[in-house]
């Protein structure tokens, strides 16, 4: 709970901000500096961050490289906002894409910029899915999110953010994500008898849209071999494989493409967040050169030429030029889970247990307010971490994937001190 002079300290935002906003409440201070992994408060008070712009900063706060590049291309007056013209930064940016990301994987995609946030990248791939296919319904899974806007939120599976649309959210189905039921249930066999039967009642959709872990819905974990026999039954059936990859790609999970090691070879793939490298409003809609059949504005923005986030965006790219960071997200993201799953042994009281891949781990606690309590006391003793889930049981562990070990171990030790001092509270 914030004190009364942190709330003191925030009577600018309490009186005037919309009561829309929601993660100051969480995090009550002012911060005035970020750098790397730290962040700090008006007060001077440091701060761990193992959130990460809810994943939007892989690369860290304010990451020298990109900072550089950002100053220069500032002083010499390059291009800010460009709508969708061509510029020296788009082109550079779209260059060092296909050379470094696609094709040493081999993949042919054309690129969109759809618009500055990952839900522009998803409607955009909604808008995409039915123009070609020509059907209207999307199969989505439960406790997806896939964003806030009319098109995303109706494929989003969290009913308190539904309801906020104020208006019926169609031209949608919900499937069981893998693992839904918890008993062995295979649910992409279960969905292709949906598309088998005729008296299912669910007709062959313009696509199907995922996560490879859902972020948001709990860090929900989809297994390799799901996926693929996701990809397989789209492709049966003429179906799109949207992979959003908004929070889970650009090496949160390991590798660029969260999606890589399950063999799946999307229609469409929608980035965002850290694809911008440096946390500037950035997204990306990768498709299929056969479906690139979009006229001349039909899907557009005013503010999709960042070319602030390109300059930092091309810079963020050297850091896939090898597999260096990969290894060391599965390094660092093994050391978490390890870490996570001793707490959930030696606190048998969280009656908790482990979900994640690479550096998205979550510690799960399925008591009413636990986790609130818990981040909360981190927060006061110096760490940022939020929770997910649909009635926030998870508490995740998103730091950037940059941090070094020492600081990843101090983060993680406050995390057990905070547990440790909720649960003496508690009992």
């Amino acid at each position: 709970m914030a004190t009364k002079d942190e709330k003191s300290n925030l009577s600018v935002f309490n009186e005037h901000e919309s009561e829309v906003r929601s993660y100051c409440r969480n995090f009550p201070t002012i911060f005035v500096k970020a750098k790397g992994h730290l962040l700090w408060g008006k007060d001077g008070k440091e701060y761990i961050d193992f959130f990460a712009g809810a994943g939007a900063l892989n690369y860290g706060h304010n990451h020298p490289k990109m900072k550089e590049k950002l100053i220069e291309h500032i002083e010499k007056d390059g291009v800010t906002h460009g709508l969708d013209m061509a510029t020296d930064a788009k082109e550079d940016l779209i260059k060092r894409l296909q050379e470094i990301i696609l094709k040493p994987r081999n993949m042919d995609y054309k690129i969109m910029f759809p618009g500055p946030t990952g839900t522009n990248a998803v409607e955009s791939a909604l808008k995409l899915a039915r123009k070609v296919t020509g059907r209207e319904k999307i199969m989505n899974f439960t406790n997806a999110f896939h964003g806030m806007t009319l098109g995303a939120l109706a494929v989003t599976g969290n009913e308190s953010k539904r309801q906020g649309a104020g208006v019926s959210l169609p031209n949608t189905v919900v499937m069981p994500f893998d693992n839904f039921f918890g008993d062995g249930t295979d649910t992409a066999q279960y969905i292709e008898r949906f598309f088998e039967n005729k008296g299912s009642g669910v007709s062959i959709p313009a696509a199907i849209i995922l996560e490879t872990v859902q972020g948001e819905g709990g860090i929900n974990v989809a297994s390799f071999e799901w996926i693929k026999r996701i990809g397989d039954l789209c492709k049966k059936w003429g179906i799109f494989l949207i992979i959003d990859d908004i929070q889970a790609g650009v090496g949160r999970t390991g590798p660029f493409f969260s999606f890589e090691p399950a063999g799946v070879d999307p229609d469409i793939i929608c980035l965002s967040k850290s694809i911008g490298g440096y946390g500037l409003p950035f997204a990306l809609t990768l498709m299929k050169p056969e479906h690139d059949i979009f006229n001349p504005g039909e899907h557009n923005g005013t503010f999709r030429g960042n070319n602030l986030a390109f300059v930092t965006a091309t810079e963020a790219l050297n850091f896939w030029e090898d597999d260096s960071l990969t290894k060391e997200v599965a390094r660092k993201g093994e050391k978490v889970h390890q870490f996570l799953k001793a707490l959930a042994e030696k606190y048998p009281e969280l009656h908790g247990h482990v979900r994640g891949r690479g550096l998205m781990q979550g510690l799960v606690c399925d008591i009413e307010g636990l986790t609130n309590t818990i981040t909360a006391t981190a927060f006061e003793k110096g760490l940022i971490s939020e929770t997910a889930g649909m009635n926030d049981e998870v508490i995740k562990v998103m730091p950037p994937l940059t941090i070094d070990d020492e600081a990843l171990d101090k983060g993680l030790a406050i995390l057990e001190e905070s547990i440790k001092e909720t649960l003496s509270k508690k009992g």
